[in-house]
């Protein structure tokens, strides 16, 4: 990057919250976790009976799309605020417009995700038929995070438009990073190609910058690398089993 560029904005100015390598990394691997969670549930019907009925027939698989999905859309958080700070340099309020409905549909998803897990619990614990008719009876419920549903679609567009008048990505790019808006959203919704499509295009549109990111600035040693893994790594498993314990 040309730092001389009045027009250009610079990746070294990665400096804030989350900062330059959890930035990074989240911009590769959340894209790719909801991917791949996208992908591990394509087989199955798109509408919640049939959701429930792929739980209780493959829970493994279930599970596993579960979590990877909704890990990786926990993992944008970060990822969006550094592209946030990207685009800010330049054109600040796209960046703010596009960044609060973007992280305010990143919310509306985790709730989402925690009502998709009391119904699983539910399907397990209750015959299947009497599951899916509590499921079916409460679908339309109000809850305060659908006032956010519109803010799901906007925000990938409005993110976009930001991304592409600040150049921090390119047309193509922004192009694949809107198509986010085509991901179905709400309780229990299994794949569509819309979702292929969705997530393929964020990945697309931020694996590419999370690498540039990570690239950006000095290497750190491999004593740091090590330990900073290994860090990782037991504060992870110290997590899991504080977290098991309640």
């Amino acid at each position: 990057m040309e730092t001389n560029e009045k027009n250009q904005f610079h990746l070294s100015k990665v400096n804030g919250f989350p900062g330059r390598w959890i930035g990074g990394i989240t911009l590769i691997v959340g894209p790719i976790l909801m991917l791949v969670g996208v992908l591990l549930r394509i087989q199955f019907d798109f509408f919640y009976p049939k959701q429930l009925e792929a739980y209780m027939d493959y829970p493994s698989i279930v599970f596993w799309s579960f979590s990877a999905f909704n890990a990786g859309n926990v993992l944008l958080l970060p990822a969006i605020l550094t592209i946030i700070g990207l685009i800010r340099q330049m054109k600040p309020n796209w960046a703010t417009w596009g960044g609060m409905l973007v992280v305010f549909g990143l919310f509306t998803r985790t709730f989402h995700a925690g009502v998709d897990h009391l119904a699983y619990q539910l399907a397990r614990l209750q015959p299947l038929d009497v599951a899916t008719k509590v499921i079916g009876d409460s679908y339309g419920a109000y809850h305060i995070f659908k006032m956010f549903n519109l803010a799901i679609l906007l925000g990938w567009i409005v993110l976009a438009i930001g991304a592409y008048r600040s150049k921090v990505l390119n047309l193509m790019s922004s192009m694949a990073l809107g198509l986010m808006a085509s991901l179905p959203l709400g309780v229990l919704k299994g794949t569509t190609l819309f979702s292929v499509i969705a997530t393929a295009g964020l990945c697309i549109a931020l694996v590419p910058l999370g690498i540039k990111v990570l690239r950006n600035g000095t290497k750190p040693s491999l004593k740091n690398v090590v330990f900073y893994l290994l860090v990782s790594i037991i504060c992870i498993f110290i997590f899991h089993f504080i977290g098991q314990a309640g």
